[in-house]
């Protein structure tokens, strides 16, 4: 069965008191590559946030990152998932909620398992399934600037 994410949104009502927005199984999941399905929660543009707007910013068509934003989203790496080196302008959050996967490095691997956490700072990088069952992640991507290392600048690519 595929996998089901329910987003739960708050806000305030016309006199200011907290309420649940929106309350929905995410409805427009899409194939990021071949065996990654890709669920938005939700976006943010600019720092500090908004937190007035009525619109649902988990329906803004955004790329990995936003640029001077944020992506709120859910992945789920099926095995044998099409591989695809990476890096992005952002500093990434992760928490792995289920199964394994192993993150490739330029030169080393790390295995992530259910419960691990992950902060990534612009590293370049590949995602592998060599398990039997899918690994899903919630992603937070929050713009930042790009890495500069031995005097010269990592620029996002991929």
């Amino acid at each position: 069965m595929p996998l089901q994410v329910r987003r739960i949104v708050t806000g305030h009502d016309a006199t200011g008191h907290a309420i649940v927005k929106i309350d929905e199984i995410v409805g427009n999941p899409r194939e990021g590559r071949p065996g990654a399905r890709v669920h938005p929660v939700w976006t943010t543009e600019g720092f500090p946030a908004n937190n007035d707007g009525q619109e649902d910013a988990g329906q803004r068509q955004t790329g990995t990152t936003l640029e001077n934003g944020t992506v709120f989203r859910v992945i789920e790496f099926h095995p044998g998932v099409t591989p695809r080196n990476h890096r992005t302008d952002s500093i990434d959050y992760a928490i792995v909620i289920s199964g394994e996967i192993d993150m490739q490095l330029d030169d080393s691997t790390v295995h992530l398992k259910a419960g691990d956490v992950l902060v990534q700072r612009g590293t370049i990088h590949n995602w592998v399934n060599r398990g039997a069952l899918p690994c899903v992640i919630a992603f937070v991507l929050i713009a930042a600037k790009s890495v500069e290392a031995g005097g010269k600048t990592l620029a996002a690519q991929g």
